[in-house]
């Protein structure tokens, strides 16, 4: 019998600062049951990171054909495509060629192994970001997780802190590539 997904709700409260976006969030997220609480919190930290009215989440791990996170234009064009962990430069090439800007948040302490890895091979991206969120930073992260949070999420100045359940958790990513045109 396979197992099902885990459902857990979110109720986000975001003040994000550096984009003057201020709203708040009810998502109801499926937790795949091979994803680890850890993935599933760095999966609602970039929704955090990019919220909008139209962000939503892909199937995921459940899909190759579909990111993590995503916003689609009004034609169904995909403007944003976000992966979390370390896929491979296949998949990675891939999502560039069929959308205008490609992020990706990796974690883990294999982030910096997997990047030499790649890096070389994904030179060519020009839409391509890739963030890595430190691995003592995303396993606190996976503390916050709750079949239902609410958490309060503050961008300022390119740092993040999320707060819920008594705890307060300040985020700083680091850059790995960022397209020349942003670099600047």
């Amino acid at each position: 019998m396979a197992l099902k997904s885990t459902i857990f709700k979110a109720d986000l409260q975001i003040a994000d600062m550096d984009r003057q976006y201020y709203d708040g969030h009810m998502l109801t997220i499926a937790r795949h049951p091979s994803e680890t609480d850890e993935r599933m919190m760095v999966r609602i930290l970039a929704f955090v990171l990019h919220a909008s009215e139209a962000l939503t989440f892909g199937k995921g791990i459940s899909a190759d054909d579909e990111p993590d996170v995503w916003l689609k234009d009004l034609t169904g064009a995909i403007d944003l495509w976000i992966e979390v962990g370390q896929p491979d430069e296949k998949r990675i090439l891939k999502a560039c060629g069929r959308s205008n800007h490609v992020i990706i948040y990796s974690y883990s302490s294999m982030s910096n192994i997997w990047w030499n890895q790649i890096a070389n091979k994904v030179d060519r991206a020009k839409n391509l970001s890739v963030f890595n969120l430190p691995a003592a930073t995303s396993q606190s992260l996976a503390k916050l997780a709750q079949r239902n949070m609410q958490l309060q999420c503050t961008i300022q100045d390119g740092q993040v802190w999320i707060n819920g359940d008594g705890e307060s958790l300040q985020i700083d990513l680091q850059t790995l590539k960022v397209p020349a045109t942003a670099a600047k």
